[in-house]
């Protein structure tokens, strides 16, 4: 089944060619300026010199008299002269005194005189039309006896500028063959660059929604290296948390199976039975695994709701640590009193301990806390709150009379379903690991340690110091 591309997303093909084609395209604009100014100053050159030598052969029909130089030209040869068919010409002659001796009376004699020998090209205007003049001083007469001449070729620019786009037409059609095979050579280049990274999408796409083995990087171009390293990490990091998952959901249907199985062989017991007192004693069996059942329910329910991932539904608030624990404690009086249990609370001396900490889950770890001291503590004996503070920190510890944790199991205890060999089968083995997920949530760290009196232990959760500007 094929996959449709994401709507807009880019294809780094098509992506990379325009990236190219548009600075070669700006480029090809500039050069074609260049290529024009430098196509009109090569037409001027070779214009320029006909021009020149149109200039001698007006002055060739100069000659030296008496009164001094004059121009002997018949209409027919200025005709002749000037014949072109494509631009108007145009001739004058003056002598070095600056007297005309003929021509287009239009021309003007210039403000800037040619030195001897050396043509001067100027643009100028005619009527109107922008026209190309040559300037010379020039000899009368093959020896040059007769004294010089000043004669001037204006010439209309028609060949010019048809000389100047034509080479600029020759030069843009290759330099326009030049970038349509710059992008070809692109496109084929990319393509052959991209195999690769096509080789590796398939890969993954060819891949089973379990199998989450590192990707093979052999082969991968050193580019997206990087991006395959993270995928594989981010693989690594999924496997990790399907693995827990998989453990926690096959952990509580044990969890679940047990009370289930109870419950519904009190039930058929109960349905066997005629005496009524027997019937009773099956009911209130019954309601004991019920019991179990709901607070399993409410641990396991607890324990999502405080995984890593529920971070964005924190809802953190200023609190009064003392006053929170010291309601929860009191909650707890009664089921306390049916184990004979002594549950004590010592406040803080210097009054309120405010904290930052969501309320509902604040609760949650305060009852699995009590929850586990009272139920791990023997008949009769003592649980202890304390609140206080630590430095910085905001404490909370309970003390309890129960069976000492081994060093060694200190860390394990914190451990979704993991219970010590040997303890009371009642406890589910999640109310510490939900403890610990709270605190992680908070930014709290937690301690235990062998009690004061060297019977049981005691749990400390140290909060942080409330930020100052927080809620």
């Amino acid at each position: 089944m094929s996959r449709p591309e994401a709507a807009g997303a880019p294809r780094l093909r098509t992506g990379l060619l325009v990236r190219l084609l548009v600075p070669l395209s700006v480029l090809l604009v500039l050069d074609t300026a260049a290529g024009w100014w430098t196509a009109g100053k090569l037409a001027d050159q070779a214009y320029d010199r006909a021009l020149h030598e149109i200039a001698r052969e007006v002055a060739l029909h100069v000659h030296a008299g008496p009164g001094g130089p004059r121009l002997d030209l018949s209409p027919a040869a200025a005709r002749a002269l000037a014949a072109d068919q494509e631009d108007r010409l145009a001739f004058r002659v003056w002598d070095v005194q600056g007297r005309a001796l003929g021509g287009d009376a239009r021309l003007a004699l210039p403000a800037q005189l040619p030195a001897n020998g050396a043509p001067r090209f100027a643009d100028a205007q005619l009527d109107g039309e922008a026209m190309r003049t040559a300037t010379a001083r020039l000899p009368v007469g093959e020896d040059g006896a007769g004294g010089q001449v000043l004669v001037q070729v204006a010439e209309t620019l028609g060949k010019r500028q048809r000389l100047a786009r034509d080479i600029t037409a020759s030069l843009l059609a290759a330099q326009l063959l030049l970038v349509a095979i710059a992008g070809l050579a692109v496109w084929w280049a990319v393509g052959r660059g991209l195999r690769p990274l096509e080789a590796l999408g398939r890969a993954v796409a060819r891949r089973s929604p379990a199998d989450l083995a590192p990707l093979e990087l052999a082969g991968v171009p050193h580019e997206v290296r990087p991006l395959a390293q993270e995928v594989n990490l981010l693989m690594e990091r999924l496997g990790s948390a399907l693995d827990a998952q998989h453990r926690f959901v096959a952990d509580a249907a044990h969890q679940l199976k047990t009370p289930v199985a109870g419950l519904k062989a009190q039930i058929e017991l109960a349905l066997g039975e005629g005496d009524p007192a027997r019937v009773r004693h099956s009911l209130a069996q019954l309601y004991v695994s019920a019991e179990r059942l709901s607070r399993l329910v409410q641990q396991l329910l607890a324990l999502a709701r405080n995984e890593p991932q529920a971070i964005t539904g924190l809802r953190l608030q200023r609190l009064d640590l003392q006053a929170s624990a010291l309601e929860v404690c009191m909650e707890w009086v009664p089921q306390a009193l049916r184990r004979s249990i002594d549950l004590g609370f010592e406040p803080e001396d210097e009054g309120p301990l405010p904290i930052d900490a969501d309320p509902d889950r604040l609760r949650d770890l305060l009852n699995n806390l009590i929850d586990n001291a009272v139920l791990y503590s023997r008949e009769g004996g003592r649980v202890t709150v304390r609140v206080g503070r630590a430095g910085g920190e905001r404490v909370l510890a309970i003390s309890d009379d129960g069976p000492t944790i081994p060093p060694e199991e200190r860390q394990r205890v914190f451990e979704r379903f993991h219970r010590l060999l040997g303890g009371r089968a009642d406890g589910s083995g999640l109310g510490l690991a939900i403890v610990s997920e709270i605190a992680s949530l908070h930014g709290a760290r937690i301690t235990l340690e062998e009690d004061r009196d060297g019977t049981g232990n005691t749990f400390a959760v140290h909060f942080p110091p409330p930020e100052p500007h927080a809620p």
